[in-house]
């Protein structure tokens, strides 16, 4: 069938369908707009595990999410389809995050990895694997957007994205990372490893085209991450949680807030949202969890408004959804913050995705 046809005889009413791509939706890849890019990685976390888990977890919940979008609610009929990850991602992922672990517990006893030789082998081939998906990565997207396809990453712990940046890299020469997180992730070599969970968005810094980082809900930071900051002449922006909750118990807006973050970055934009930027309550077993963030709705309206603004949003990844043992709650978290996501994404792009529904308040 053609797509017009699908889209005739499909009812977003009812449940989707469970042998369909992300959302239920009943698409091809060749029929979608948008493609999500699977990376189930995770092999440098050194405190809570899970997140290679989170591209499955968003998936199954991603059924249960209503279509009828208050914001776009004709975002479904574009197309939103979650590509399948190559086998050998998850396969590499579980064999070297097992070969890190000694390393990790070295270091964590005040041993020096260099003084062993094995250790500092196994430390060798972690790095380059964690190069080597990063250049898969890179290729994949590049694949996708050649074929004019509108692509987001869903990782994965927080390293995964950096050959999406990459990719983003070779066809724009000047945008901006808008970070929402709970840590600056600004790293060097976090425990040695290269491409650290940790060090993402110092990496990122080493991509040229990337002029400016604002980051957005920050409470957890070393003394090295300051000193990147401290020397980047104000190339990375941070936005404390507690500087922005200080500003609100003062009587400052979060749309005032908001106003300033989107003024602060260029006229490009990718946003890197780690779940565990928001409440921990959002996201409970996130490996990394922080007291303190901002709520889901927060998030949205923040995205909206830079859906809004002019700038030009040319890529989102969403990372560290890590399920839980007994319910599904950060997946279907997870899910419902993708679907706003690609709904702002293309929205900000020029795609139909409906008028928002209004409704009578008084």
């Amino acid at each position: 069938m053609t797509k017009e046809q699908i889209i005739a005889n499909f009812d977003p009413s009812q449940p989707g369908l469970a042998d369909a791509t992300v959302f239920g939706l009943p698409f091809s890849a060749e029929q979608s707009e948008i493609i999500i890019i699977p990376v189930p990685w995770e092999v440098t976390v050194s405190y809570g595990a899970g997140a290679s888990e989170g591209p499955d977890a968003v998936l199954d919940a991603s059924f249960q999410v209503d279509l009828n979008h208050q914001d776009f609610p004709e975002l479904w009929k574009l197309g939103i389809y979650l590509d399948e990850a190559p086998a050998h991602w998850k396969k590499n992922s579980e064999k070297y995050k097992d070969l890190a672990q000694p390393i990790i517990e070295l270091l964590e006893s005040g041993e020096v990895v260099e003084n062993y030789p094995a250790l500092q082998a196994d430390l060798d081939k972690i790095n380059k694997v964690c190069r080597e998906l990063h250049n898969e990565v890179k290729d994949r997207v590049l694949h996708w957007m050649q074929q004019g396809k509108k692509v987001a990453l869903l990782g994965g712990d927080h390293s995964t994205p950096l050959g999406y940046y990459e990719a983003l890299a070779s066809i724009h020469d000047n945008f901006g990372i808008l970070h929402l997180d709970a840590h600056m992730d600004l790293r060097i070599a976090y425990e040695g490893f290269t491409f650290s969970h940790a060090s993402i968005m110092y990496n990122a810094l080493q991509i040229p085209q990337i002029s400016k980082l604002v980051q957005v809900g920050i409470r957890d930071f070393c003394e090295q991450e300051v000193e990147v900051v401290q020397k980047s002449n104000g190339r990375v922006l941070i936005n404390t949680d507690a500087d922005l909750k200080a500003e609100t118990f003062e009587g400052k807006t979060w749309a005032e807030q908001c106003e300033a973050i989107i003024a602060s970055l260029p006229q490009k934009v990718c946003i890197s949202f780690d779940i565990d930027g928001m409440y921990p309550w959002y996201c409970p077993n996130t490996g990394t969890p922080v007291p303190g963030g901002f709520s889901f709705e927060q998030a949205t309206y923040l995205f909206n408004k830079l859906a809004e603004s002019g700038k030009e949003i040319i890529g989102f990844d969403l990372v560290e959804v890590a399920p839980g043992e007994t319910d599904d709650w950060d997946g279907n978290v997870g899910a419902r913050m993708l679907f706003h996501m690609c709904g702002i994404f293309a929205k900000n792009n020029g795609l139909n995705v409906g008028q928002k529904i209004n409704f009578q308040r008084k």
